[in-house]
Parts: structure tokens; C-alpha cells; sequence
């Protein structure tokens, strides 16, 4: 799972223009934006022209491609730089945390490319032969960048060396945990966990734990009362990663079988569905293959319930972070679970809200 794009439905981004969340986030937006074109500045000067992208070809997404592309494609980001904010971080920080997640989000992008089978970018490089190398070198590219991010904010001054070197092995140790889970999948998995087993010890990983990792350096750097209010925040930003992972599960429940790596929805139905849902499962998993809308069809009700533990996963955060002073309305939390599905997903999410008469 990546951090995007999210807020792709129309009714999703009518609901965020109504409730004045667009622009309570323009300026956090603006930040953000001259981070990721700050680090595809840099990249000019780690690698060659020829391996840049011309400016002909399709780019990665920048702010000139419109306001809300950009909000799409970096909502949770932008997120968290304004929630720094609210929790009294120093501004002359943000340009460092602003580069410093986007390297992050680029370095777990080109991650779930190699164990996916996908060629997502987010580096203006030349299109090359072989998904996999391209995400190989992408990868290759954002660590260096990433050190760099850190050399530019020692140089200015922003903290020592050695607490940067403490960041970087945070990010690595984080990363590497997110990683094991990953890895223990390739070969697929042989036994479907509880759903609340599946929670504890997978979506908290994959899901809460990459969420998490915005907040390694902030941990590290930040002090006295502004360092305590980070560390309140960092479980419930956890928390809404959880619920981000539980919807991802909704909307990759066909690729997730295919693969048989674990995925709520299947634990659902496999221990609590009916007994149509768990004979049709049965009949899928040992098939390993899945068409399209079965969820919808087939097992709704069971989709149903896991929405519901994304939603409560999403109120628990949000109800955290106002009580820690984050302006981000609470009784949004069920209408955000809704929306952060990318554009795959979005029938699939309209369907399930509106059948249950609460969309």
C-alpha cells in the first residue's frame, strides 16, 4: 500500500470543498509542493541528463498539473505537515519535513512497484525498459536524495549530523519491519487469520506502522512540550493508517486473493461470513483467481463489516488528534474512510455506503 491518490470520487471532493478542508489546507499544500519540487530539482544534480525524463514525455505529478491533482496525489502529506503545525513544530522545519516524506512516500512507492508488479513514478526520470529496474532505480534515487534532504538541513543549521544519522536508521528500521511483513507474503500465505489478529499484527504494521514513519524524525528532533505532543499524535496517525490498509483491503480483495497474501475482507468471511460466503471463498482461494465486482455480488455484507472496523479506526484517530488541538473536523472520520480509496475503488465504496442507506 501507498500513500495515493485519494479523493477521487466527485461526491468525496465536494465534500471536502463544503466543509472548507481544501483550503484549511492550502497553505500546508504550498509547503508541500516546494518540497517535491525542491527533490526533482535535486535529482538533476545526482544523475545524468540523459536518465531525466524530456520535458515532452508525461512527468510525474507536480503542483502546475492543478490544485487539486496535486491535493489528490499528496492529501496525507499535506496532512501531517498541517498537523505539525497545529502541534507547535517550528515553521523553519517544515521545507525539511515537507522534502523529507515526500523521499519517503517516493522510497515505499517504488517498494510496493517491485512486490506488485507495478511501475508507479514519482521521479521525473526517463521511461526505461523493465518495470523493475525502473523501480530499482528509483529507489536508488530517493536514498540518495533522502541524504541529501538531511545534509541540506545540518547545513542550515536545523540540527546536528548525528541526529540526522538517528532518523535515517529510524526510517530504515521502520521500513525494514513493514518490509518483513511484506516479504513473508511472496510465496502467498497458507492460514487466514482472525480479523482482529489480522488487524494487531498486519493492517498496524502495514498500514499504521508507514503511516508512522512521518513521524520518526519529528520523534527524534523535537523536544520539551512540542516533542511530548508528537509522541500523543503519532498513535492516532497510526491508527488512521490501520483504517487507510482496512479500506485498501476492500478494494484489492481480488488481487490479495489471487496472490493469497493476507487480506481482512477474506478473514471475515472465512471466520464470521455466511455459510454461502465462506463456500464461495473456499471455492476462490483454492482456485486463486477472482473476477471482477464479487465483492459487490457476493459478499457485501461481510465488506460491510470491515468498512465498519475502518470507521472506527478513523474516529478514534481523529477524535485524538482534536483533543490534541488538530482542527480536522471528527464527524468527518466516516466520510474520510469512504474517500480514501483510489479510482478503482470508488464504485466499489459508492456501493457499499449507499446500499447501507448511510452514504
Amino acid at each position: 500500500m501507498t500513500l495515493s491518490p485519494v479523493f477521487r470520487s466527485e461526491r468525496a471532493v465536494r465534500l471536502l470543498e463544503e466543509h472548507g478542508i481544501w483550503g484549511r489546507l492550502s497553505s500546508a499544500a504550498a509547503q508541500q509542493a516546494e518540497g517535491v519540487q525542491w527533490v526533482a530539482a535535486e535529482l538533476g544534480e545526482l544523475i545524468s541528463e540523459r536518465h531525466l525524463a524530456p520535458p515532452a514525455d508525461d512527468r510525474p505529478l507536480t503542483p502546475g498539473d492543478g490544485p487539486l491533482s496535486f491535493m489528490q496525489e499528496y492529501f496525507f502529506l499535506t496532512l501531517f505537515l498541517s498537523l505539525f503545525e497545529s502541534l507547535g513544530i517550528s515553521p523553519d522545519r517544515f521545507p525539511f519535513y515537507a522534502r523529507l516524506n515526500f523521499c519517503i512516500k517516493g522510497t515505499i512507492t517504488a517498494a510496493d512497484n517491485l512486490f506488485d508488479g507495478q511501475s508507479k513514478s514519482l521521479l521525473p526520470l526517463r521511461e526505461v525498459e523493465g518495470a523493475c529496474f525502473g523501480s530499482i532505480l528509483q529507489l536508488m534515487c530517493f536514498e540518495r536524495l533522502l541524504r541529501r534532504v538531511g545534509d541540506r538541513a545540518v547545513n542550515d543549521g536545523l540540527f546536528s549530523a548525528t541526529a540526522f544519522a538517528e532518523v535515517q536508521r529510524g526510517l530504515l528500521d521502520r521500513m525494514a519491519e513493514i518490509g518483513l511483513l511484506e516479504g513473508s507474503e511472496e510465496a502467498g500465505v497458507s492460514e487466514i487469520p482472525t480479523p482482529r489478529q489480522m488487524i494487531d499484527h498486519v493492517h498496524r504494521v502495514r498500514g499504521g506502522m508507514l503511516f508512522g514513519l512521518a513521524f520518526v524524525a519529528p520523534a527524534i528532533l523535537e523536544r520539551g512540550a512540542i516533542g511530548e505532543r508528537v509522541a500523543a499524535a503519532e498513535p492516532a496517525i497510526a491508527q488512521l493508517g490501520t483504517a487507510f490498509q482496512i479500506v485498501d483491503d476492500l478494494t484489492d480483495f481480488e488481487f490479495d486473493l489471487g496472490r493469497r497474501s493476507h487480506n481482512l475482507l477474506v478473514a471475515q468471511i472465512h471466520h464470521h461470513g455466511s455459510d454461502a460466503e465462506r463456500a464461495r471463498l473456499a471455492r476462490l482461494w483454492e482456485a486463486r483467481e477472482a473476477g471482477d465486482g464479487l465483492v459487490e455480488e457476493h459478499f457485501a455484507d461481510s465488506a460491510r463489516t470491515v468498512l465498519e472496523l475502518a470507521r472506527e479506526e478513523a474516529r478514534a484517530s481523529f477524535a485524538t488528534l482534536a483533543q490534541l488541538g488538530f482542527w480536522f473536523p471528527p464527524d468527518l472520520a466516516d466520510e474520510v474512510v469512504h474517500a480514501i480509496v483510489g479510482i478503482e475503488g470508488v464504485a466499489r465504496m459508492e456501493s457499499l455506503t449507499t446500499a447501507r442507506g448511510n452514504g
